[in-house]
């Protein structure tokens, strides 16, 4: 009997189970781009400040990066299972709180809730599926489907966001959570197994806790200032005290008998490198996805349920390139799949820096779709590469790494992409702009396409068909712009590939043959750098 004939396969309620892990995130991929559609009629209902604006957008993301080690150690502690349905729970009594918000106040309250239950639910699936599909090729298809229904919710969230708000008030965006976490909360207990590490019913320790969030609170916040604003003293005070309070909690972890977070994970080379893999692929994308709606609205005057439409079909790609990455990983190796994958990607992201104000949308979307179709399989195998190079006892703490990678690279890859987007626009803006506008209006339309759109109504029809134009002009510019942006990232992407990713030579052979190249893949996968 062969090595992998002793690998347990995953069943008929494995596969169940799945589905239902999708479902929570289907949720969180919604939330992600839900929000920003229904922030009109919500700053018009509460009148929420500025400051209390940016709090009702950032909170969110900001509480999920910071919880998520901390919900990873918990879910190995008390079982992943019983942390999910908690979790579950909480979102769903949270999204009702934050739809029927009266205050700005009250709704960041609850967003802040829904980040710290949020935290308890992508570890928790993760973990869930290390431990239910043990079998190396049944749990990378895994993940692909878990991967896949995150993409395609991002997509599909404005073109349901946009119909429900068409029907409903901005707080109906929020109560889409409800039935899905009453489902996933009855059908749990039935599908999906309990597991917990060897520590299971300690405590996490507090203090270690307290220095988590002491370090990715003000590492998040200090990077997105010091991307979108420029260097700043807050900024590097904020990035000083995180990487302080960083200094501590590896400290303190290579103290405790049973630490929180294994911190002996980072000494292996693959795990860094696969960690790094997701962070630099979600920052490239994310890049893109935040540009590509702006671009259809802002230039090219689509409606937001139009632009969510003409985003299907980049879901799709998404979709078909998840699913098929395993077999492709099985048949040519992980190490020459990303590579060329990579080599793709850059193809997309290099097509987008010819892109401008009159291009065919379909030219558009193939780019786009190119860059997503490239990188793709590095966030499945990437995530393959982080859950099945942790012990099974540290699969929580493992699986928080990786969504903690992602949820900076999303921030990050906004923050970033769109700090050289508005760079670009002012600057082609102070070099394009015609000198019949006047100075207030010239002022007014710096900040932005929609500000010049506002601007113009007050000008000569001649005048501000000119101020439109040029702003349309400049903001196309700083898309193909971050299309550069993207190739250098995906070229760091293909230089680590080569460097840290195993080779999997021979995987190819066939589908019984590749089974001990995966074995001695694994063994490589646990060796520590020297």
């Amino acid at each position: 009997m062969t090595a992998a004939e002793l690998v347990p396969k995953a069943g008929r309620r494995e596969w169940f189970g799945l589905a239902l892990l999708t479902l929570p995130l289907l949720v969180l991929a919604f939330d992600v781009s839900v929000l920003y559609l229904a922030a009109p009629q919500l700053t018009a209902d509460l009148a929420p400040t500025a400051v209390q604006q940016l709090w009702i957008l950032d909170i969110y993301g900001f509480l999920i990066a910071g919880f998520l080690v901390t919900m990873g150690s918990l879910g190995d502690r008390i079982g992943r299972r019983r942390l999910l349905l908690i979790g579950g729970a909480a979102f769903a009594a949270a999204s009702v709180l934050a739809a029927f918000a009266p205050s700005a106040e009250l709704l960041i309250a609850a967003r802040a809730l829904l980040g710290i239950a949020g935290a308890t639910l992508m570890p928790s699936t993760l973990a869930l599926i290390s431990t239910m599909f043990v079998d190396p090729h049944q749990r990378r298809f895994a993940i692909a489907i878990w991967m896949t229904v995150f993409s395609a919710g991002v997509a599909v969230g404005p073109v349901v966001g946009g119909v429900m708000l068409e029907l409903f008030w901005w707080g109906s965006v929020f109560l889409l959570a409800v039935p899905v976490m009453a489902l996933l909360v009855a059908l749990g207990p039935i599908l999906l197994p309990e597991e917990r590490g060897p520590s299971a019913g300690g405590w996490i320790d507090l203090p270690s806790s307290a220095l988590s969030l002491a370090t990715m609170l003000p590492l998040v916040y200090g990077f997105k200032e010091s991307v979108a604003h420029g260097i700043s003293v807050s900024s590097v005070t904020a990035l000083g005290i995180g990487v302080g309070a960083g200094v501590l909690f590896v400290r303190r972890q290579r103290r405790l008998p049973d630490p929180m977070l294994d911190v002996s994970l980072f000494t292996r080379r693959v795990f860094v490198g696969a960690v790094a893999l997701m962070l630099l692929g979600t920052i490239a994308i994310n890049g893109v996805f935040y540009l590509v709606p702006q671009y259809l609205q802002l230039v090219r005057g689509v409606s937001a349920l139009a632009a969510g439409l003409w985003m299907i079909p980049i879901a799709g790609v998404s979709v078909l390139a998840s699913l098929c990455t395993p077999r492709l990983a099985r048949q040519f190796g992980r190490r020459a799949l990303l590579a060329g994958a990579g080599v793709l990607a850059a193809a997309g992201c290099l097509g987008l820096t010819f892109l401008e104000v009159d291009t065919a949308l379909p030219i558009l979307l193939v780019c786009v779709s190119l860059a997503v179709l490239g990188n793709t399989p590095t966030g499945v195998l990437g995530t393959d590469l982080v859950v099945s190079s942790a012990p099974p006892e540290r699969a929580g703490s493992a699986a928080a790494i990786a969504e903690t990678a992602g949820e900076t690279g999303v921030g990050v890859g906004v923050a970033l992409t769109g700090t050289l987007v508005a760079a670009v626009y002012q600057s082609t803006m102070a070099d394009q702009l015609p000198a019949t506008v006047p100075t207030e209006a010239a002022a007014a339309a710096n900040e932005g396409v929609a500000a010049a759109e506002s601007a113009a109504r007050a000008l000569p029809t001649e005048v501000g068909v000119a101020l439109v134009d040029t702003a349309r002009t400049a903001f196309t510019t700083g898309f193909a712009a971050a299309g550069y942006l993207g190739a250098a990232l995906v070229a760091c992407i293909v230089g680590l590939v080569l460097l840290v990713v195993p080779s999997d030579r021979g995987e190819g052979s066939d589908e019984s043959g590749s089974a001990g190249e995966e074995e001695e893949s694994g063994a490589r996968l646990a060796e520590p750098t020297s």
